[in-house]
């Protein structure tokens, strides 16, 4: 017989660290928990921030987290928490100096190892496009290790109108593509926006021209890193001459 789970108004997190950094992050609230009995590795880690706190436990079957979460790869906690929230004004020179716009990445895996990185090279902020752009889903947030519960997210309705805000606004433009300047001799100046595109087409074509180009060295010019290892070694590039990681 399958076990039921009533479904709170909310949307899904599954995953023990994306459940620890929503809760630490204390921007929207946790509605309900679903684990396994004996419960989980490092359930220890949830338990002891809610604590006290009145948040619904319900105790069913793995294969019912499962199917909540729709991969196996649920760690053996699943959740609804509610809605993520994000920034609704573009970003300030003044306050965000290194920002990231995401052109099109639609791999919610992808969306989530970027920013990852995004958190670990201290950017001030990440535009995801309404169009043609994966969301910030359970998956993209299972990807982070729930970092991107700590990030200032704006999603401006296509990359076209965030660039134009960007350009606007007084932001560098540095685009990641091929047959570029060398990313370890650019001089990056901030504020400043890194473009990333695409898995497979790259950069859109109306945006070519919007920036600086710069390419990330490789040893084939046949091949490709893939988008979010690309991002992160542009990313660390970028944080470590502008000084946001110590050496």
């Amino acid at each position: 017989m399958k076990q039921k789970t009533a479904r709170p108004d909310g949307e899904l997190v599954y995953g023990i660290n994306p459940l620890v950094e929503l809760i630490q992050a204390k921007r929207r609230k946790l509605l309900a928990i679903y684990t396994t009995k004996p419960t989980p590795k490092s359930w220890d880690k949830i338990e002891r921030l809610i604590a006290g706190k009145g948040i619904q436990i319900s105790y069913v079957d793995r294969d019912v987290l499962t199917r909540m979460a729709g991969t196996p790869d649920h760690q053996g906690v699943v959740a609804w928490a509610q809605p993520f929230i994000y920034r609704k004004k573009p970003f300030d020179t003044e306050r965000q100096k290194r920002i990231v716009l995401l052109d099109g990445i639609q791999d919610p895996r992808n969306v989530g190892a970027i920013l990852r990185s995004i958190y670990c090279t201290g950017f001030d902020g990440v535009i995801i496009p309404v169009r043609g752009a994966a969301p910030v889903n359970a998956t993209a947030l299972k990807s982070s290790a729930g970092l991107a519960e700590h990030l200032e997210i704006y999603c401006p309705p296509s990359s076209q109108a965030a660039v134009q805000e960007l350009e606007k606004a007084g932001y560098s433009i540095y685009l990641a593509l091929f047959n570029g300047q060398s990313a370890t001799s650019v001089s990056y100046q901030a504020p400043l926006c890194v473009v990333i595109g695409s898995e497979g087409a790259g950069i859109s074509p109306a945006l070519v021209k919007k920036g600086i180009p710069v390419t990330l060295p490789q040893i084939n010019a046949t091949v490709s890193y893939n988008a979010s290892v690309a991002a992160g070694i542009l990313l660390f590039l970028v944080a470590t001459q502008q000084g946001a990681i110590k050496q």
